[in-house]
C-alpha cells in the first residue's frame, strides 16, 4: 500500500534523459539526499542535473514518518563511548543546523508542508537507566533536552527525554516543491558511472562533479560501501482514531514504537529487522496488536514500510567518494534519521564541491575509519555476508514448490530445479533465480511485502523479480510466470 504522504500529493512528471548533456555536477537519486544538493548547488551557481531511476520521491522519502529532528532515539550515549563527546556534540550541530535550515528554506521559498515545530520525545517503559544516560549525553551534546515523568503519552511508562524545537512536515510536498525548477530526468537509472561522466540507457550526462545520492551506492569499487554498511526494514501504520499527541516519540527500549501524529492519522512504526531476515513475516500484524493494545478503538488506515542504510559506527557518510575518484562525491547511511541526515549531508557536499570548508566534513566523510565503533561491526559485516553467500551452493531448497500455500513464497524445488517461487492466491507460480544480481546472495522471501530481499545488501525485487531498491541494478534472471491450469 502508498504512504499517506504518496496518496495525499503528486509531483510534476519529468521526461527520462534522451541523448547528452552537461553539466556542473550530476546528482544521482532524486530523494531528499539529492533534491536538497542539486537544489544547494544551483542557488550557489553550479548548473546542476539529477538523473532518477524512477520518479522524484518513489524511494525512502516518500516512505518516512518525517520528523525532523536532531535527537535521533538514544544515539549520544552510543556516540559518546565509541567516537568521543566531541564527535556528539559536532553530530548534535549537524543535526540541529538542519532543522533550522529547513525551517529558513520552507519560509523563504513559501512551501506549504505542514511545517510544525514541537518536541521531540524519547521515551522507555522497560530501562529508566538507559534514559537517565541518554538524557546526560544529549545534554552535554548541547541539544535542548529534559529529562521528565510527563510523558504526554496515554500509556504509562518509565520517563522521558524531551528535546524541545524539533519539528514535522509533509516530505513529499516539500520535495516536490523544492525540484520545482531543478533540472530532473525521471525514469532514467544510472547504468555505468565514470570520471565525469554518467550513462543511462537514453544517454549521458559529462559532468565535473558526481554526486550518489541514490540510497545505496550501486558502484562496489572504489569505495566498498558494500562492506560497510547493512539496510534494515521497518513498518509503520497509518491509524484512525487515534489520541493527538503533544510531540513525536520514539520508543527507547527493544521492540518501542514510534509515533507522531499527521493530520486525521497517528503513525506507529516499529517492527524493525535486517533486510532478507524476515521468513516468518508477521510484521504488521505485531504492530497492530501493540497499537491496539495501546491506543483502543483506532483502526488501520494504511500500511507501508520504510528501508534504512546503515553504516558501521551509526554516523552517515557524507563527502569524497573515494580518495581514487576526486571528482565523486556521496550521501548514504542515514539510519532511520534522513531528514536531519539529508540536509546536512547536502549543505557538507556543497561545501567540499565549491572548495569551502564545512565544521562536520571530518566526522561523516565516507573514509573514515574508528577503529573502537568500526572493527567489530566490520568483521561482523563480513561474517553475515559470507555466511549468506554460502547457502546458495550449499544449502537444498526447502521443500517442493506444491507445499507452498496460496499467497506464500520460497526457495523452493521446481520441477528438479531451486528457484524463488512465489504462489498467487489462484495457485499461479511466480518463478525466479534466487540469486541476487548484486553479487549472488541467495534471496529471502519476504511475506508482510510479497519481496525478495537479499541479506547479504540488502537489494529488493518483487515476486515477479522486478528491481525495487538497489544496490542490485538488474532484475532477477529467468523469472517465468506458471498459471495453475498449466501443472
Amino acid at each position: 500500500m502508498k504512504s499517506i504522504w504518496h496518496q495525499s500529493a503528486a509531483g510534476t512528471p519529468r521526461p527520462p534523459l534522451e541523448g547528452d548533456v552537461e553539466a556542473g555536477a550530476a546528482v544521482i537519486g532524486g530523494g531528499m539526499a539529492g533534491i536538497l544538493t542539486a537544489a544547494l548547488l544551483e542557488e550557489a551557481g553550479v548548473r546542476t542535473v539529477v538523473l532518477e531511476a524512477d520518479r522524484v520521491g518513489s524511494g525512502q522519502t516518500g516512505n518516512t514518518t518525517a520528523k525532523v529532528t536532531a535527537q535521533h532515539g538514544a544515539a549520544y550515549h552510543r556516540l559518546e563511548k565509541s567516537l568521543g563527546e566531541e564527535a556528539a556534540r559536532l553530530y548534535a550541530v549537524a543535526n540541529q543546523t538542519a532543522v533550522e535550515s529547513y525551517q529558513r528554506m520552507i519560509e523563504d521559498r513559501r512551501i506549504d508542508c505542514g511545517w510544525e515545530r514541537l518536541p521531540a520525545i524519547l521515551y522507555a517503559v522497560e530501562d529508566g537507566d538507559l534514559l537517565r544516560r541518554e538524557a546526560a549525553a544529549q545534554e552535554r551534546a548541547g541539544l535542548p533536552v529534559r529529562l521528565t515523568e510527563d510523558s504526554g503519552l496515554p500509556f504509562p511508562v518509565l520517563g522521558a527525554v524531551r528535546c524541545g524545537n524539533q519539528a514535522r512536515f509533509h516530505p513529499l510536498r516539500f520535495l516536490y516543491a523544492l525540484a520545482e525548477g531543478l533540472t530532473v530526468y525521471e525514469g532514467s537509472r544510472v547504468l555505468e558511472a565514470g570520471e565525469g561522466w554518467l550513462r543511462t540507457a537514453g544517454g549521458r550526462v559529462r559532468a565535473e562533479r558526481i554526486v550518489f545520492c541514490c540510497h545505496y551506492p550501486f558502484v562496489n569499487a572504489p569505495g566498498y560501501y558494500f562492506l560497510r554498511m547493512h539496510q534494515e526494514r521497518s513498518y509503520v501504520l497509518a491509524l484512525r482514531g487515534g489520541p493527538k499527541l503533544p510531540g513525536m516519540y520514539y520508543g527507547a527500549d527493544t521492540g518501542g514504537i514510534s509515533l507522531r501524529n499527521a493530520g486525521e492519522y497517528l503513525l506507529a512504526g516499529g517492527g524493525g529487522h535486517r533486510t532478507g531476515e524476515n521468513r516468518s513475516g508477521g510484521r504488521y500484524a505485531s504492530l497492530l496488536k501493540s497499537a491496539s493494545l495501546l491506543f483502543p478503538g483506532a483502526s488501520e488506515a494504511a500500511r507501508w514500510s520504510a528501508q534504512d542504510c546503515v553504516t558501521l559506527d551509526g554516523v552517515p557518510y557524507a563527502g569524497r567518494f573515494a580518495a581514487s575518484t576526486p571528482g565523486w562525491y556521496a550521501a548514504t547511511g542515514f539510519g532511520k534519521w534522513g531528514m536531519t541526515g539529508s540536509m546536512a549531508a547536502a549543505q557538507l557536499l556543497r561545501d567540499q564541491i565549491l572548495g569551502q570548508s564545512n565544521a562536520w566534513e571530518g566526522l561523516f566523510s565516507p573514509q573514515r575509519f574508528t577503529p573502537g565503533a568500526s572493527a567489530a561491526a566490520l568483521l561482523e559485516e563480513g561474517l553475515h555476508a559470507v555466511r549468506n553467500l554460502s547457502r546458495r551452493p550449499l544449502e537444498p531448497p526447502r521443500g517442493a514448490a506444491e507445499a507452498l500455500p496460496p499467497g506464500h513464497g520460497g526457495v523452493v524445488e521446481l520441477d528438479g530445479e531451486k528457484l524463488g517461487v512465489y504462489k498467487a492466491e489462484d495457485g499461479t507460480l511466480y518463478t525466479v533465480d534466487p540469486r541476487c544480481p548484486h553479487l549472488g546472495c541467495q534471496l529471502e522471501w519476504n511475506p508482510d511485502e510479497r519481496s525478495w530481499d537479499c541479506p547479504c545488501h540488502g537489494s529488493r525485487f518483487d515476486f515477479q523479480g522486478r528491481l525495487l531498491s538497489g544496490p542490485a541494478q538488474a532484475e532477477l534472471a529467468a523469472a517465468r510466470k506458471q498459471p495453475a491450469a498449466a501443472r
